[in-house]
């Protein structure tokens, strides 16, 4: 199956949401060994001024690939994921997530580029709290190997 042209432009809504806890940033921080106290220590976050613990800036990709399952599992976007090779990440942070934040993304197909027998699908979460703050931005793209390929 074909990668749909017609996928740039869709959006997906936010789905279930999903709640900060301490634990899961304590867990992400050891992961991609982020030594900041303030991803270990409430007492350290709060002298910094946040509420709670600090989550380590690429956190946000849990939020992120949560929303794009919604486009993977279309199966109308036509994307066979064992033939997914993950190009490229970005973020941009409009206020820091911490622990207690619930967070859900929205997410938008900002490009599809044909390749070959493939396509290069761009993807924007727009991440917010449950209460509508804006949280992140992260954009991604995926490349789509073609059946040959």
């Amino acid at each position: 199956m074909t990668i749909d042209p017609d996928l740039q432009g869709r959006s997906y809504p936010a789905g279930d949401s999903f709640t900060v806890g301490r634990e899961a940033i304590r867990d992400f921080a050891r992961a991609v060994k982020a030594a900041n106290r303030a991803h270990y220590d409430v007492d350290a976050a709060q002298a910094l001024g946040h509420r709670d613990l600090v989550a380590p800036p690429t956190f946000a990709i849990i939020v992120a690939q949560r929303a794009d399952a919604q486009l993977i599992a279309d199966p109308s976007a036509g994307i066979d994921f064992t033939r997914v090779v993950h190009a490229d990440q970005r973020f941009v942070h409009h206020r820091p997530i911490v622990a207690g934040d619930e967070l859900v993304a929205e997410l938008h197909v900002d490009q599809v580029r044909a390749m070959g027998g493939g396509a290069m699908i761009t993807t924007r979460a727009e991440i917010s709290t449950v209460d509508g703050e804006r949280t992140a931005t992260t954009m991604s793209s995926l490349l789509v190997r073609g059946e040959e390929q």
